[in-house]
């Protein structure tokens, strides 16, 4: 049995803690759907189609790994990729409840996939996408948290202006 391993999220942007992930994750699974959501509720910084392009391009070296953007109900999108797992990362405690409930209600929504949790290495631990914005947008140094096409794609958005 093949198994298909979707690991969701927003990725604004993607993070070294999110591909430490998916590395991880591609040497778990046969296959691993990297699905960017959407998710205009948060208003992202980056559209999908370029969040989409920015994660194709830094995992693009990982062959049983795909990249699509998604808006859809998350366990929707799973049953129509055929994924039987959906990954999620756990970067402290204060993550574990959201994510239990997460994993809780998808598995009532959908009882044949199971919810896995990886923990990132001890270094990309602190590493969210809000921090990594947040620090780019004040000119700080991005480049230990995230790929350099995606501090390029950053500096791009908040401009050169903010730099010291």
């Amino acid at each position: 049995m093949t198994v298909t391993a979707l690991y969701p999220g927003t990725f604004d942007p993607l993070t070294n803690g999110h591909v430490d992930l998916v590395e991880r994750g591609a040497r778990m699974f046969d296959r691993l759907v990297v699905a960017v959501a959407a998710n205009p509720g948060k208003s992202p910084l980056f559209t999908l189609d370029e969040r989409v392009a920015h994660a194709r391009i830094v995992l693009a070296d990982l062959p049983n790994v795909e990249v699509c953007g998604f808006d859809v109900l998350l366990v929707n999108f799973a049953k129509t990729i055929g994924a039987n797992v959906i990954l999620r990362g756990l970067r402290a405690v204060s993550d574990f409840e959201y994510e239990f409930q997460l994993a809780s209600m998808n598995r009532r929504l959908h009882p044949g996939i199971e919810t896995v949790f990886l923990t990132p290495a001890e270094q990309y631990s602190f590493i969210s996408s809000t921090l990594v914005r947040e620090v780019a947008k004040f000119g700080g140094d991005i480049s230990a948290f995230v790929n350099p096409l995606v501090q390029e794609a950053l500096n791009a958005k908040f401009g050169a202006a903010v730099r010291t």
